[in-house]
This record gives C-alpha cells, structure tokens and sequence, in this order.
C-alpha cells in the first residue's frame, strides 16, 4: 500500500527526425465496420510525435521521439464505479484495498513507526492540511483504514449517487482484472498519450497550449493553496462525475485531470531513448523515480490533487509511476480493445 509519488540525448530515428516528422494518420485510421463496443471510440492509428522537450516537460518525458501505432478503440471515460461494481457482483471479485496488508506492503521508511495491530485493509487517502516541504508528498497522504472502491474515503463514505464518478481506490492488477472481464486491456503508454492529444500536434495541453483559453477551466484540477484550500474555480471540488468537462478531439472525456489512469507499461525513466518506434509496449522490466529498483507501473493524466506549485501531471507527456500494490483515492482507469 504505497504511494510513490536526464535532459535525454537526441532521439536517433531510422531515417526521421523529431522536429521534421509530420503527424499523420495511418492507414489503420479507418474504423472497422459493424457497431462500436459499447462505450467505446475508435481511435484511428498513425504516426505522431510522443514526449515533450517544453518549459513544463520533466526529464523522463524525453527525448521526443515518433511513434507508429495501429488503431484500437478505448473508452469513452474512465471506468465507473457502476462499471466496476457489475464486474464485482458477477465476479465476487476483491479488491487489494479490502486484504489485510503485510508490512513488507509500506514504504521502508514508515515501517517502523506501524503497529502490527494497525495492519488492516485500505488505501491512501489525500489528507489537506500544511505542509514544510511540497517535495515531500507523504506529508498529504495517509493509510486510511477501511478506504477501498465501495468507501473510498474510509467507512464514513460511501459512492451513493455516484456511479458516474470514477472508480478509485483500485491497483493496478485490480484494473487488470476489470480489464480481462470485460474482454479489453489497459492501454499501453503510447496509446494512452496519441488518444489523449486527440489529433493535435505538439501541444501543451489536450485542448492546446493556453491553460484558461477565455478564462475557462478545462480540467479538473486543484485550485487554490495547495493542499491547504482547495477553492474549486473550476466547478468541482475532488473527484468529478465523467464528462464533467468538454472532450478532447477524439471525443474522449477526462484524459486530463479528475483521475490518474493505469497504463499497461513498466517504468523506466530513459526508456525512450531506445523503445520500438512501432507499438511499443513498455519495457521488459521496470525501475522507480529514484533510481531503484522497486517494479512500478506508469500512471497518465493527472488528477483533481494536480495543482501547479508540485504537479502538472494533467499534461498530455506527463509521465507518473506507481506500485503493484498502490490503491489511492485519485486514481483510476480506462480500458482499450484491439481492432
């Protein structure tokens, strides 16, 4: 139950350059004939630029590179908690954040400040209050006990009238198993970043590159000081009801903000100076943002705690990891399913 929150060389691409590479579809781009997957959008393949070199962009989103990708569909939204409790009712499946944790589950430099007592099923919870040091993001987060999808906010909360709000307080192998019943697959990294920039070229954001185009809010993100007062300017405080917000060019919902999102990929923080450039799949085996060499999985697209004083995660090449055991109450999924 863990929460873990190099300019690159230049991209060598067989005979394309980054910054000559025109974005195009492919031709893949056509979508398969016969009705979509309920809930689903294609998403037509081709070739686009993947990463970031801007003001915003961290170490690990380059170096920019271009990508082909064959078509696939992919949710309209990020997974309901009505999607998710359908799969629980005709699975009895149970979720990490409802197991009893070992302490070997915590990060090493808390594990002696638990009483074995005190090891009991949950999930991380933001918890608002000052903090000294925004680099230091244990400081918002605690253990609650009891916090898992059904009561994401401990056993004081329930997701009454909210089966359209996200599912949260879920792992990364608790999404996997939505993913295989529901006869879809978490997207790979590539995939999720060319489906969030919705056909757009090179831009900061998934709607381009003015933050507030008019003074409009255009994702749900924490305003305000963070993580002291948060003063939803833009309408919602915490999690939001998907679709909360306008799509992006693919008609896409929420690939920005409200939920970080599980991808498929391993993390290694260089692994673009030397991925396929056709479909790639994330690399073989996995290390953290501090150099070691705990497995982490790849999280996409921010969450309703990205506030720009630490995390603008909300962009389109942002990259973010996560542990296998990992459940918190901002993060999510999305499901894709091949041609």
């Amino acid at each position: 139950m863990k929460y873990i929150l190099f300019v690159g060389l230049a991209a060598i691409l067989v005979g394309c350059d980054t910054h000559e590479a025109e974005d195009v579809l492919g031709e893949s781009w056509a979508q398969p004939e016969g009705n979509a997957p309920e809930g689903m959008l294609w998403i037509p393949g081709g070739r686009f630029t993947m990463g970031s070199s801007n003001g915003y962009a961290r170490p690990d989103e380059g170096p920019e590179h271009v990508v082909k990708l064959n078509g696939f569909w992919m949710d309209e939204t990020e997974t309901t908690n009505a999607q998710f409790r359908a799969f629980v009712k005709a699975t009895g499946y149970v979720t990490r954040a409802e197991k009893v944790p070992t302490l070997e589950e915590f990060p090493e430099e808390l594990r002696s400040q638990i009483d074995p007592a005190d090891l009991k099923p949950g999930a991380n919870n933001f918890r608002p209050g000052p903090v000294t040091n925004l680099q230091q993001h244990l400081q918002w987060w605690e253990y609650k006990h009891e916090a898992n999808w059904r009561q994401p906010e401990g056993p004081d909360s329930n997701i009454e009238g909210k089966d359209d709000c996200p599912v949260v307080c879920i792992t990364w192998e608790d999404a996997e198993a939505y993913a295989k019943w529901a006869g879809k697959r978490l997207p790979t990294e590539a995939e999720w970043e060319f489906a969030a920039r919705g056909g757009l070229k090179g831009k900061i954001f998934i709607w381009g590159d003015e933050f507030q185009p008019e003074g409009k809010w255009m994702t749900n993100i924490y305003q305000g000081d963070f993580p002291e007062d948060d003063t939803a300017a833009d309408g919602q405080k915490g999690i939001a009801p998907v679709k909360s917000f306008a799509p992006n060019g693919f008609g896409l919902y929420d690939m920005s903000g409200n939920v970080w999102e599980f991808v498929s990929d391993w993390y290694k923080p260089d692994y673009y100076q030397w991925s396929p450039r056709t479909n790639p799949k994330g690399p073989k085996s996995s290390t953290d943002r501090h150099g070691g060499n705990e497995p982490n999985k790849v999280i996409r697209g921010g969450s309703f705690l990205c506030n720009d004083c630490y995390c603008s995660g909300y962009r389109p090449s942002a990259r973010q990891t996560t542990t296998l055991d990992s459940s918190s109450n901002h993060t999510g999924f999305r499901c894709v399913k091949d041609k």
